[in-house]
């Protein structure tokens, strides 16, 4: 669909990586369509087999995506008698939410998953294990960000725009040092960058591991709440976490650099993690 290739060229936002992967899990469905035959019947076959995999939340965010570009077709571009791609933007719903609750998985689930992993996800799955990153910010991790220990993410890299650092516990700190510095991005594939964890692999695992109800954000959930199983206090979890809060930025003071590094560390005390190290 040409729509979607202009929209990927044109949009500047951090977000475009994933919109992209959205649009490309949308086209076996609509990309053979003109534009004023995408509406929510001609989607319906699209959301019901993504109702299979993900939560309705997610099902919304790639509609968004969608919305915007019937959007910028309709009031935006215009062809070359001056004429609008599109007539109207048709209304896409939004779909109710399944109320689906967080689902941090246990030490026994954590094993049984990674022993499903292929080793260049399971690296990125324990990461994630250990830091409470986002999906987003693990696929956008560089080695420019590695200083003494940690990572330091700028603002165009968070989901709330605020700066943020990544103490490493003993585990992270391991799997990190063990990687190859061959390429500009730290996790990759086949010598490219991710720009998603839940793909195929990701699926197969989960079901090999019957853990079908764990999605990639639990894992930053599983961090949290073995954090606070630790006895962390709620500010440094939510300082670990990312949070939006005014208490830490990339300006901390070692103090405070240790003192999350001992929370962190927390967490490794409880369980003899090295065990699910896979070496690159």
């Amino acid at each position: 669909m040409s729509a979607a290739t202009k929209y990927l060229k044109e949009e500047d936002k951090k977000s475009l990586p994933r919109d992209a992967q959205a649009l490309k899990r949308v086209m076996p469905y609509i990309g053979s369509l003109p534009l004023s035959y995408i509406h929510m019947g001609t989607l319906e076959p699209y959301i019901k087999e993504r109702q299979q995999i993900v939560s309705n939340g997610t099902i919304n965010r790639e509609l968004a995506v969608i919305r915007r570009i019937l959007t910028l077709a309709a009031r935006v571009w215009r062809d070359r008698d001056n004429q609008p791609w599109l007539r109207e933007a048709p209304l896409l719903r939004l779909l109710k939410s399944n109320g689906r609750k967080p689902y941090p998985i246990s030490w026994e689930e954590q094993h049984r998953l990674m022993l499903e992993l292929p080793d260049y996800l399971a690296n990125i799955v324990l990461f994630a294990l250990n830091t409470g990153c986002r999906d987003q910010e693990m696929c956008r991790l560089k080695w420019s960000d590695y200083q003494s220990g940690l990572f330091v993410l700028s603002g165009d890299k968070t989901k709330n725009g605020e700066e943020r650092i990544v103490p490493l516990n003993s585990i992270a700190k391991r799997l990190i040092d063990s990687l190859p510095r061959k390429n500009e991005h730290v996790f990759t594939q086949h010598g490219r960058p991710f720009t998603r964890i839940t793909g195929t692999a990701w699926t197969t695992a989960r079901k090999k591991a019957n853990l079908l109800q764990c999605r990639a954000h639990d894992l930053r959930h599983t961090f949290g709440r073995r954090l606070r199983a630790a006895g962390v206090s709620l500010e440094d979890r939510e300082d670990l976490l990312g949070h939006k809060s005014h208490r830490i930025t990339t300006h901390y003071s070692k103090a405070e650099i240790d003192n999350l590094l001992v929370a962190a560390e927390k967490i490794v005390s409880n369980r003899n993690q090295h065990l699910f190290l896979r070496v690159a």
